[in-house]
């Protein structure tokens, strides 16, 4: 998958916004004012920042040496993945919509 693709993806969601963090170097896309995928570059690869239950990022970290915990963020929520690594496109997209729905669910816990 490249970056491209990737963007056009995550500003198909509903409310989807993207910024530029400069002190990162990255692409963070928010829905509802809630971050739910950061893109840039990890040694010169491109790479998404997704956010995860901590059992699954627990997983996916063991079964694949392409994802890792994030430099910038909460390490337990938060996986670094390369986008030209192992992990297919599909796995990918559902990873996306797995990281907007657990943003949005947080966001709505704190508001009750």
């Amino acid at each position: 998958m490249n970056t491209s693709d990737l963007l056009s993806y995550c500003m198909s969601k509903e409310g989807a916004e993207q910024r530029v963090h400069n002190d990162w170097k990255a692409t963070q896309i928010q829905s509802d004012g809630v971050l739910f995928a950061m893109v840039h570059e990890l040694e010169g690869r491109p790479v998404v920042s997704l956010k995860t239950s901590p059992a699954l990022a627990d997983l996916l970290r063991q079964q694949h040496a392409d994802v890792f915990p994030s430099a910038h963020l909460n390490k337990s929520h938060w996986s670094t993945l390369y986008l030209d690594g192992d992990l297919k496109d599909s796995q990918i997209y559902y990873l996306v919509d797995a990281s907007l729905q657990q943003a949005l669910a947080t966001k709505a816990a704190s508001n009750h």
